[in-house]
């Protein structure tokens, strides 16, 4: 097989790589709410808790050169993976951050001279430092930093941290941040309201103006491959019914992410593991109010952010959410104090695949 061969084999094995698989949308309705939801997807227990982290924290990269260095500016509620890095947030201003898994990712090699960070804490930096994603993306192109991938063992095998980044503000900003051939791409428009994974973000917004609804004749596909996710999310996203009360517009964003949802499965040889959705979130910039559903509960539960202490000095608290099934409703008063988990150190340094 040649080359080019390989290449596109690799490419369209990473459409389908059924462990890998995530889906989010933001929704601004005319009566001015501004939600963001989430699918998480993934071919095991993902070991995901939710964190209450105050202001006035003082972060490093886990590089073990030129980390990257700040303090928290603001607080923030964050869903761990394993409890090594932020997949998922929002912090006291309403900025929400969405890590999705990409395939195509690549950081490039490490230059030390310019300050890095392990992608472990990508969405964290970002809920840390800015209240809009005007105020992130020119910081971004004015401060720049390096990430670097980490690695993980799982019972799939060891998972590199291989992702993109999705921004989005109260007032229905978005920026997708993908790198590609170890340069960053900042897609940034209101309109960038669905991500899913591959292929990257500009070639999901080409394929979607050949289907029927945004310029083109194709029906709208079924598969749950990444590509048929984004058009069918971006589908049904646009047909939703104005909301006549707020039960309404977190039931709109929840039908549409069950929709583009991951079923429950039976492993086969094609496909070893087949990616469930594990959890989803809702997160209401507007109001601040941060929702959690997880699939094997009967439940859906939810912080509000005006209840919570994200004073400096104030302690990290966390709700165990690994196996706690029975959790229901307002879970704002239901953290504890807890011990700062360490983010995953990225996979160059010594303590590979191990906390940093």
């Amino acid at each position: 097989m040649g080359l080019r061969a390989i290449v596109s084999f690799l490419a369209i094995i990473s459409l389908f790589d059924p462990a890998n698989a995530c889906t989010r949308f933001l929704w601004s309705t005319k009566d001015k709410s501004v939600v963001v939801g989430r699918n998480m997807d993934w071919g095991e227990e993902i070991g995901s808790n939710m964190w209450l982290l105050p202001r006035g924290m003082e972060r490093e990269g886990a590089v073990s050169e030129n980390p990257l260095k700040w303090t928290s500016q603001y607080g923030s509620v964050i869903l761990t993976v394993y409890d090594i890095g932020t997949a998922d947030g929002i912090n006291e201003k309403g900025l929400t951050a969405n890590i999705l898994y990409l395939t195509e990712s690549d950081f490039g090699p490490r230059n030390s001279k310019i300050p890095g960070m392990s992608v472990s804490l990508w969405a964290q930096y970002f809920l840390d430092n800015f209240a809009t994603v005007n105020e992130a993306v020119k910081s971004f192109k004015e401060k720049p930093f390096q990430l670097q991938t980490f690695g993980v063992e799982t019972s799939m095998g060891r998972k590199e941290g291989l992702v993109h980044l999705a921004i989005s503000d109260k007032d229905g900003d978005t920026a997708v941040i993908e790198y590609i051939d170890g340069k960053a791409k900042i897609y940034h428009d209101k309109s960038f309201k669905v991500m899913t994974n591959s292929p990257p973000f500009d070639e999901q917004l080409d394929t979607l103006k050949h289907y029927q609804g945004f310029g083109g004749d194709k029906e709208l596909p079924g598969t749950t491959a990444a590509a048929d996710r984004f058009v069918r999310a971006a589908y049904y996203s646009q047909k939703l019914p104005q909301p006549t009360e707020y039960r309404e517009t977190v039931a709109g964003v929840l039908s549409v992410l069950r929709n583009v949802s991951q079923p429950f499965g039976t492993p086969d040889p094609a496909r070893p593991y087949i990616s469930t959705t594990r959890w989803r979130t809702v997160a209401d910039m507007t109001r601040g109010v941060y929702f959690y559903e997880n699939t094997l509960s009967p439940y859906m539960v939810w912080v509000q952010m005006d209840r919570l202490d994200f004073t400096k000095r104030a302690p990290v608290q966390k709700i165990t959410l690994v196996k706690n099934y029975d959790l229901s409703g307002d879970i704002s008063g239901y953290f504890k104090p807890a011990k700062m988990f360490d983010f995953q150190g990225a996979v160059a340094e010594k303590q590979l695949g191990k906390a940093h």
